[in-house]
């Protein structure tokens, strides 16, 4: 290998050494000892490994033991590979950086580093049959079969380290070195239970027992340190009797269990856990099939099927574990069919963390937030809820288990990849840190050094331990996030409530079900069905778990055939998509939701297939709270300022319009907004998107004009929009009001603005992306004859010369909503005397007044309407309850302030607080006015169009009245319910308005 090198402390320390004076003297003694050894290429190769101290002197320490005679062969054999193969060198190197133990191991044991140069995969017979060789040795001289099996233990995983130490990247090694440790400790197994059966007194044919590894044992994934946990299932051999086998049985799994945890010379290997048994430590040691089978169909509970989800056999009676398995899994793949199953999981996994002490939680690997628990409680509670229809899933081994649920579409690759790198590293870093010992932790270490160690066994040069503790953060809260949303993710409770034949869709209990759950038309249903989850793809992988649960959602609605046809639809527009499906999969209840809105709402399954991209609000509880007026404003001046053209910016303001629509009437069918609230959210999106196109207009108009507009211009509201009651259908009543910048042509003036004016009720009114905004100007002077807009003189000599009553009563509702503000505030201040006069209504006005609302309910009522049913016009209704509160304010609202409202609502709270209507008065009022406002936003929800009557189909009825809360409901009880409220408030009206 070259001359012996000559160090220095820097140069030790620049190979990666930490404690160099005592590196320093090691050298010099591995310098002494085999100077043929002690070169620059040694050094080089110690800089490689995880603990440069810690090998050298392993190496000096394994050197001495060599030179004591009796091992001279040996040492002439390792100088010479160590001389000619760099793998035997590699591998000896990194056993003894990483691992202490097992260089003890080796100083104890020399002769056994040709299993370094040996070393190759092993198949799981190969492995039990060596240690059981091993153990049946009689001429194993001072040795005792524990020590034989405890020897030949560590011998097989002296080879199992060298290779993962050696083979590349440790999270990619992993998994075939935690299925080498789980194929060794079942060989181990195996052993001991020949052991066993020498110890036993008896005749230990007189039984069969198998026994059934668990855990991670059971999935072929075991740590380098860790409990084994196992049951015990025996039977009588032939002419046996049950009683005498199962003491018999009861021995040797004694005896086996003390073969691997008793402490000798040779230390121990692991500890046998049979907690997991039926009963747990309580519970017999060992008991028949039979007994098995009774207990768990009877009395486990569903953390034990989750412990048997990984169950193999790992030794003695094969056919009888084979049989003992045959027996258990159908109960394993049932299990998620129990009462509360997904919530008694989630339950025992808060209460494993909840056990973790709060000073090792930060450090806890295994059970702690973001750990290994985290991922293997994810993709066991998923593999039980899914596995029962799908048997793909039904693997014991964690990341097997995983890349399937990432192929069958049960969980993102995004989000599989995520956890599937994670645990890797996570299950990397705990072998690394076992091994320095062999003891059985799963805490990251504090001290620097080990840290270190660590850190540089996984590859990091540079600030190992920094990187370790980082990488570890950001692992843990990526896990952590990903556990959340995956271990509880709504679907999976619905999911596990389904029966087996409900979940796996077939199309015999498709049909059945469809039928069963109330859909009108089961063959169009399964048409819809075929078509969303028919193939091989992804997408009908992800479709096929979600539909079964989602044909119980719809069928929770007034028209699951309507929701199942807008779901097709919308998945036909986006299922291809990256995000739509894995949303609906994963976030938050959004796939609850959209069945609940596409069978509950035409209007907004309208609106959703217009704009398909907009179904993302439902993956976010933030996104469906309605923006406010100032926000809506920015956004839609934003994007109206991108556009080219006037007629692209108003269609950029009416795209933004259609997405607030739809966020506010999700919110409203999900978490039932309320009247009051629909209305706030309506105005203030109406009043932005009337501000947002005519600021849009005036940018576009005057380059054309060559110079600024000559004039100043507000919009004023009337009717619902005026008193910020807005519906779904409602129009949006204005006046537009304009005066001459000082110094323009009044003529130019004019101009201007009725061109504006113009262009707003235009851009608005035709056909667009969102439901069209209809800007009605009618309730202006002179109605249609007269010009679109006016000078606030204007206004002021017609209204002091020509006004009607009903005109002054139309302005109780005049609130400025857009444009120039201080020209607004002076149009409301110059009406103030015409709605609210100081003596009140003349007894000719009021006559006027009485007599225009009785002509209305003669004339204006739509013909076959039911005047007792009808929402605005009818007894009772809108305009009753509006036309009452209205007169109260033209007679009192001069001299009671709070009276000056536009609001119906707090204007009859305002006239009941000064007595001029009687409390329990204005209760009925206020209620009739909700009640029919709630409905009448419903019907539109329902209907998707404006309706004007309570509906008489049954179905429409119990559509619209679990829109307003009342479910579950008969559509004779919505009728009744409205006509009882109606008819009080008609007496109240009657009493206050005709004073009869």
């Amino acid at each position: 290998m070259g001359d012996p090198a000559e160090v220095s402390p820097g140069t030790l320390a620049r190979h990666g050494f930490s404690d160099t004076p005592s590196a320093l003297r090691r050298w010099e003694e591995l310098v002494a000892a085999a100077p043929d050894l002690a070169t620059t290429d040694l050094l080089s190769r110690l800089a490689r490994v995880a603990d440069p101290d810690l090998a050298l002197l392993t190496l000096v320490r394994l050197e001495e033991a060599l030179l004591d005679g009796a091992h001279d062969g040996v040492r002439a054999e390792l100088a010479g590979a160590l001389a000619d193969d760099e793998r035997v060198t590699s591998r000896l190197l990194a056993v003894l950086g990483a691992s202490g133990a097992l260089g003890d191991h080796l100083v104890r044991h020399p002769e056994h580093w040709c299993r370094l140069r040996d070393a190759r995969p092993r198949t799981p017979d190969e492995r039990r049959e060596e240690l059981v060789a091993a153990v049946a040795d009689e001429a194993g001289g001072e040795h005792t079969a524990y020590d034989r099996l405890r020897i030949g233990y560590r011998e097989q995983l002296l080879e199992i380290a060298a290779l993962d130490l050696t083979g590349g990247d440790p999270a990619g090694t992993m998994p075939d070195a935690a299925a080498a440790l789980a194929d060794l400790a079942c060989a181990a197994l195996e052993a001991a239970l020949h052991i066993a059966r020498d110890e036993v007194d008896g005749d230990a044919s007189r039984c069969r027992l198998a026994v059934i590894g668990l855990g991670k044992c059971g999935g072929r994934e075991l740590n380098y340190v860790s409990d084994v946990d196992v049951l015990f299932v025996a039977e009588p051999a032939a002419g046996a009797n049950e009683q005498e086998a199962l003491a018999v049985a009861t021995a040797l799994a004694t005896a086996l269990m003390r073969a691997c945890s008793a402490s000798t010379g040779e230390g121990a290997l692991w500890t046998v856990d049979a907690a997991l048994r039926p009963e747990g430590r309580d519970g017999p040691l060992v008991r028949t099939l039979a007994s098995h089978q009774q207990y768990y169909e009877r009395w486990a509970k569903t953390w034990e099927f989750q412990a048997l989800l990984k169950a193999r056999v790992v030794a003695g009676d094969v056919e009888l574990g084979r049989v003992w398995l045959d027996t258990v899994r159908p109960l394993v793949w049932s299990a998620a069919s129990r009462e509360h199953f997904v919530v008694d999981v989630q339950a025992m996994r808060r209460r494993v963390e909840e056990h973790v002490p709060a000073a090792e939680a930060p450090r806890q690997l295994k059970l702690g937030p973001g750990g290994l628990r985290d991922i293997e409680f994810s993709v066991q509670l998923l593999q039980l809820v899914h596995g029962r229809s799908d048997e793909t899933l039904r693997s014991g081994t964690t990341l097997d288990a995983l890349a399937a649920l990432s192929a069958g579409g049960y969980v993102g690759r995004d989000d599989a990849a995520v956890l599937d790198g994670a645990y890797r590293w996570l299950r990397a870093l705990e072998h690394r840190i076992q091994l320095h010992r062999m003891r059985r932790t799963h805490l990251l270490p504090t001290a620097e050094e080990d840290l270190r160690r660590l850190g540089r066994s996984l590859g990091a040069r540079r600030e190992p331990a920094t990187w370790l503790t980082g990488e570890w953060r950001r692992r843990s809260r990526e896990v952590r996030r990903l556990h959340e949303r995956l271990f509880y993710r709504p679907l999976l409770e619905a999911v596990a409530g389904l029966s087996t034949e409900e979940v796996r869709l077939s199309p015999e209990a498709a049909r059945e079900r469809l039928s069963a759950l109330g859909f009108q038309d089961p063959a169009g249903a399964m048409r819809h069905l075929e078509s969303l989850t028919n193939g091989v793809s992804r997408r009908a992988a992800i479709q096929r778990t979600l539909l079964p649960v989602m044909l119980g959602w719809f069928a929770d609605e007034a028209d699951p055939d309507a929701g199942l046809l807008a779901f097709r639809r919308l998945s036909d527009e986006l299922g291809a998509t990256h995000w739509y499906l894995k949303m609906l999969r994963d976030e938050g209840r959004a796939a609850e939701r959209l069945a609940h809105v596409l069978a509950s709402s035409r209007y907004a399954g309208d609106l959703l297939l217009g704009a398909p991209e907009s179904v993302a609000l439902l993956g976010d509880d933030r996104g469906l709270e309605p923006r406010d007026r100032s926000a809506l404003l920015r956004t839609m001046r934003a994007a109206a300022g991108r556009q080219a053209d006037l007629a692209a910016a108003a269609e950029a303001v009416r795209v933004l319009r259609r997405q607030e629509l739809l966020r506010i009437a999700i919110a409203d069918i999900v978490e039932g907004l309320g009247v009051g609230a629909v209305a706030e959210a309506l105005t203030a999106l109406t009043e932005a998107t009337l501000q947002a196109v005519l600021d849009a207009i005036v940018g576009a108009r005057e380059p054309g004009w060559g110079r600024p507009l000559a004039t100043r211009l507000a919009v004023v509201g009337l009717g619902r929009l005026g008193g910020a009651e807005m519906g779904y259908a409602s129009d949006a009543d204005v006046v537009v009001v304009h005066e001459p910048l000082p110094g323009a042509d009044p003529a130019v003036a004019q101009e201007h603005a009725t061109v504006v004016a113009q262009d707003l009720t235009r851009l608005l009114k035709g056909s667009g992306p969102d439901p069209a905004l209809v800007v009605d100007t009618d309730l202006r002077p002179e109605g249609k004859q007269g010009p679109i807009t006016r000078t606030l003189d204007s206004y002021r000599a017609y209204y002091e010369r020509w006004s009607s009553p009903w005109e002054a009563q139309a302005l109780l509702r005049a609130r400025a909503v857009a444009g120039d503000e201080r020209l607004g505030a002076a149009f409301e201040e110059m009406v103030a005397p015409l709605r609210w006069p100081k003596d009140g209504l003349s007894a000719r006005a009021l006559r006027e007044v009485r007599t225009l609302k009785a002509r209305m309910e003669a004339e204006r009522l739509p013909r076959g309407a039911d005047p007792k049913t009808h929402f605005k016009l009818g007894r009772g209704g809108l305009s009753d309850v509006e036309w009452t509160v209205q007169l109260l304010q033209m007679q009192h609202a001069h001299d009671v302030p709070a009276l000056r409202c536009t609001g119906t609502v707090p204007a009859l709270h305002a006239a009941a607080s000064a007595g001029l209507l009687a409390e329990d008065d204005a209760e009925v009022l206020a209620e009739s006015w909700q009640l029919v406002a709630a409905l009448r936003n419903a019907s539109v929800l329902w209907r998707g169009r404006p309706v004007e009557s309570l509906p008489s189909d049954l179905r429409d009825a119990d559509g619209v009245g679990r829109l307003i809360g009342r479910r579950p409901l008969e559509g004779w009880e919505l009728d009744d319910a409205y006509r009882r409220v109606a008819r009080r408030a008609r007496q109240v009206m009657e009493r206050v308005f005709y004073e009869q």
